[in-house]
């Protein structure tokens, strides 16, 4: 099965930080073979509070997206956004 990193960010108190990140991450989603599906764009909230940007991004398993997850790379990145976003960040398995 597929896994996928689902990360929905509370606040973003720094956009310069956000895109010293992305560039980064970005390298490191495509080390293990990761694709964005969603990353920001417009959306509805429907149900529950504002959400100022989501990303999901599919991997070809579950243990390669915590794989990734826990990978230096996205460690990194990972620590450029430390002070300057809230978000909660999951790995989910799924088709």
């Amino acid at each position: 099965m597929k896994g996928y990193v689902v990360c929905v960010y509370k606040s973003i108190t720094n956009e310069e930080k956000l895109k010293e990140y992305a560039v980064k991450a970005r390298t490191a989603v495509e080390k293990y073979k990761g694709k964005f599906l969603i990353r920001g764009g417009k959306a509805t909230t429907n149900e529950g509070d504002s959400s100022p940007r989501t990303v999901v991004i599919e991997f070809p398993s579950y243990n390669e997206a915590n794989t990734f997850y826990n990978s230096n790379e996205y460690q990194e990145a990972h620590a450029i956004l430390k002070g300057h976003a809230i978000r909660h960040h999951q790995t989910i398995e799924g088709s």
